[in-house]
């Protein structure tokens, strides 16, 4: 027992050194950066391709409403598909990606027109949405 307590003894005399070396000194402007870099915009684009990384993260979930999901825990993509009305009531279905709270995607009329839109959660399976003409919309995820 005396041996072990011994060798406990040294051996934690022996990991204990002393060095005269300051600690390394981080570059707080670079950690502030990386702290805060912007997560780039979702664009209606994205919804049209899957990239290297995307595919090695795609997932689905049959439970939930989104199509497929891609990316990390604190950056996930899901992609939608939604449907509903315009300012004039007329009936629209499409497709959008959103990360968060936003997102962007595409949206055809009954006709078939496709326009780019940018949406925004405001409630659980539902977003507002504006095209590039400044027409609003009321949608809801599938």
């Amino acid at each position: 027992m005396t041996k072990k307590l011994l060798l406990i003894l040294l051996y934690i005399f022996i990991s204990c050194k002393e060095t005269n070396q300051a600690p390394p000194i981080q570059n707080e402007e670079n950690n502030i950066e990386s702290f805060y870099k912007e997560v780039p915009a979702i664009t209606p684009d994205d919804r049209k391709e899957i990239d290297n990384e995307e595919r090695r993260t795609y997932h689905v979930d049959e439970e939930y409403k989104y199509e497929y999901r891609t990316g990390r825990p604190d950056h996930y993509e899901y992609n939608y598909d939604i449907v509903g009305l315009d300012s004039l009531n007329n009936e629209v279905t499409g497709n959008v990606n959103t990360c968060g709270k936003f997102g962007a995607g595409i949206i055809r009329d009954k006709k078939g027109n496709e326009k780019d839109i940018e949406v925004e959660w405001y409630d659980y399976g539902k977003m507002k949405g504006k095209d590039t003409d400044g027409m609003q919309y009321e949608l809801k995820a599938e």
